[in-house]
Order: C-alpha cells, then structure tokens, then sequence
C-alpha cells in the first residue's frame, strides 16, 4: 500500500465515525407506557458547541426566607452556605442584648413562601434550646420574608 491509500482510508474512516457520531440511536430512549415524562432529548455532536444552559436546572429555594434567615440571624458568623440545597449552617454567636451564645442550621426546603418550607435548628454550649426559642426564631424569618416581599411587589 503506498501513502495514497492509507491517506484515503484514514480519511474515509474518520468520515465514517463522524457521521456515526451525529446519528442517534433510538434504542434506549422514548416512553414508557404511553406516558412521555420519561422521553430524553437526543443530542448530537453540534450540541458541544452550543452554549444553552439545562432550563431543567433551576434553585429551588425561596429567595424571600434566604435573605430574610440571613437578616434576622446576622449576628452569627456563617460557617457554610449552599444554595442549591437551601442550607445555611452558622458558628457560635451572641444576640445583641443577649447572655447565651448560639448556633444555626437553616434549611429551606421549598421555594413557596410557606411556614413548612422552613426548618430551624438551633444549639446552645449547653445543649439543646427550647421549642419557643425556635418557634420565635422561625417567625421573626416568615415576617422579614414577607416583609422583603411586600417591599419587592412595590417595585
């Protein structure tokens, strides 16, 4: 075989493959029973050089009850955020005018602007805090959320 040839076959085989690589297979895809919540979007090689974003891919945490959770609780250092996940984990701190230092694990569950989208944990050095410590903590959160969203409708 000379150089000629294997020129041409390299340059056929790479031809071959990609054609092979923009084709689709539609094995493995489509619906179950009728039902076309299962069905995946097929894609194909122009699709790496495309800049779209997965409309699919979106936080689900109420941004009213996370800025609210970091305003009433601005007092303690935070230690870590996650926004995807709605968690907001702060260190020890004082509140102002207070004796007992605490810490805080926020986690917003849901993004309605809704008391059960809401979950306090709060800790003392000495342990455990009472129900009514949390319970007040929670409300004053659901009041600043719905204070930030009535000033944000004014808009």
């Amino acid at each position: 075989m000379t150089i000629r040839h294997i020129l041409r076959m390299g340059i056929l085989v790479c031809g071959t493959l990609s054609l092979v690589a923009c084709g689709g297979s539609q094995s493995g895809t489509g619906t179950q029973s009728g039902s076309g919540a299962n069905a995946q979007q097929e894609s194909t090689i122009w699709d790496l050089f495309s800049d779209h974003a997965d409309p699919n891919v979106q936080i689900g945490v109420n941004k009213y009850l996370w800025n609210a959770s970091l305003d009433v609780l601005n007092f303690l250092p935070i230690q870590s955020v996650d926004p995807f996940s709605g968690l907001i984990v702060t260190g020890y701190g004082t509140p102002p005018g207070g004796g007992r230092a605490y810490r805080a694990t926020i986690h917003i569950t849901d993004p309605a602007l809704d008391a059960r989208s809401l979950k306090v944990s709060l800790e003392s050095r000495g342990g455990t805090v009472s129900p009514d410590t949390v319970r007040a903590v929670e409300d004053a959160i659901l009041t600043r959320a719905r204070q930030l969203r009535i000033a944000d409708s004014r808009l």
